[in-house]
């Protein structure tokens, strides 16, 4: 077996699952989810729609590239959402089933295993990144995001010889789970370390379409490079997808785009890799990146649920919006409960409500694990249901100030 498997760690559900073995909530009180990044919403009934008449093309085998009507669908969108000149659907485009994969298999094709090569990626953190650098035999470097740098990773701390050895920086803006938003001017930082030091950008933007002000929009890497006059976006590769954006998650539909000397690469991975996506999902997908209207009215919907949990919980656990996306990153330490874990583990057997414990996104690095005492609250459930939490949660920390651990 391939020993760099020996090196992952349990997912973080895994981990959430053994911390509430055993426990029995009041069977009184329906569950409500607040743990996993899964939208809720219902689907557009129109890309539904597609996909039920497209199902006939499930007779032909997909090309990994993708029909070229995706590809230009993804370009214009592009083009639209970030303000650029041009996105060559030919060669800046890649069609993929879902980031996750993408995101996975980007660094088993751009990480060369000679030497010692380094990937650098944000703490706390999607957990593809690590899984990807370890079983691209790769080092993995974490910079914590804390609330001293706005939840950023601070790359003024960065030495010379580290950015050297750096073949692969992840991304994540609007990041998971902080919604915190790297600007122009940052990302054009990185976008000249990258050409001094020869490494991939890999840029997770998958919740870059959830964001609070309509005249405010996150901005992206790509943006950032088309603002430096460097439309061949060289190092510099994102990723997006309609999970979050069009609450699709099922569809499993993104795409990669950027660079395009990189993604001829990955093409070429891709195919050996075997992960064409069906024809009927890129139909879908097509009229998905087309209409901005349900986009629009499903960012209106988490405002709403921000505001509720913000008006229910403000006096009782302080909370910080974030920039963007539909997490909440909660300080326990007001709750007086104990640590992140503790916290998770009674608000379930109490009041039946899962969050996941921040210490399992992220990792000890620089002696502290930025996840301590702080949980994830994804607010992805109906309205009515996060009201109902928000309303659980006050009651929770309210009752445990009184009867302290």
């Amino acid at each position: 077996m391939n020993k760099d498997l020996d090196k992952l760690h349990p997912y973080p559900f895994e981990k959430l699952n053994a911390l509430k073995a055993g426990l029995t909530p009041p069977d009184n009180l329906q569950h409500i989810a607040l743990s996993i990044g899964e939208p809720k919403h219902p689907a557009p009934a129109f890309v539904k729609q597609v996909l039920a008449d497209s199902l006939e093309k499930l007779s032909a085998y997909p090309l990994t590239k993708g029909i070229p009507e995706l590809r230009e669908a993804i370009s214009t969108w592009l083009c639209r959402r970030f303000q650029l000149d041009a996105v060559d659907a030919e060669t800046q485009v890649l069609p993929v089933n879902g980031t996750r994969e993408a995101l996975f298999a980007f660094a088993q094709a751009v990480v060369d295993r000679t030497g010692s090569p380094l990937v650098i990626s944000p703490n706390p953190f999607y957990q593809i990144y690590e899984g990807a650098g370890f079983l691209a035999g790769a080092e993995l470097k974490f910079l914590n995001c804390s609330a001293d740098n706005n939840y950023l990773p601070n790359f003024d701390a960065v030495d010379e010889e580290t950015w050297q050895r750096c073949q692969l920086l992840y991304l994540c803006s609007p990041g998971n789970p902080t919604g915190a938003v790297m600007d122009i001017p940052l990302l054009q930082q990185l976008i000249q370390l990258a050409d001094r030091h020869d490494f991939i950008i890999a840029s997770d933007e998958c919740y870059s379409e959830i964001y609070p002000d309509e005249n405010n929009p996150p901005p992206g890497l790509l943006q950032a490079c088309a603002q430096m006059e460097r439309h061949d976006y060289s190092r510099c590769v994102v990723f997006h997808s309609l999970s979050k954006r069009s609450n699709l998650p099922g569809l499993r539909s993104g795409f990669v785009a950027g660079d395009a000397v990189v993604l001829q690469s990955f093409l070429r991975y891709r195919t050996y890799h075997g992960c064409a996506m069906p024809v009927p999902t890129q139909l879908a997908s097509i009229a998905a990146w087309n209409d901005e209207q349900h986009v629009i009215e499903n960012r209106e919907q988490y405002r709403q649920k921000f505001d509720v949990f913000k008006e229910i919980l403000d006096d009782t656990l302080p909370l910080s919006l974030p920039d963007a996306g539909f997490y909440f990153w909660a300080d326990t330490s007001a709750a007086k409960v104990g640590s992140d874990e503790d916290f998770a583990r009674e608000l379930f057997a109490n009041e039946h409500i899962t969050v996941l414990p921040g210490r399992y996104l992220a990792r000890q690095a620089e002696g502290v694990n930025p996840g301590v005492n702080r949980v994830r609250m994804a607010l992805v459930a109906p309205l009515d249901e996060c009201r109902e939490a928000a309303l659980r949660i006050r009651r929770f920390v309210l009752n445990a100030r009184k009867n302290p651990a």
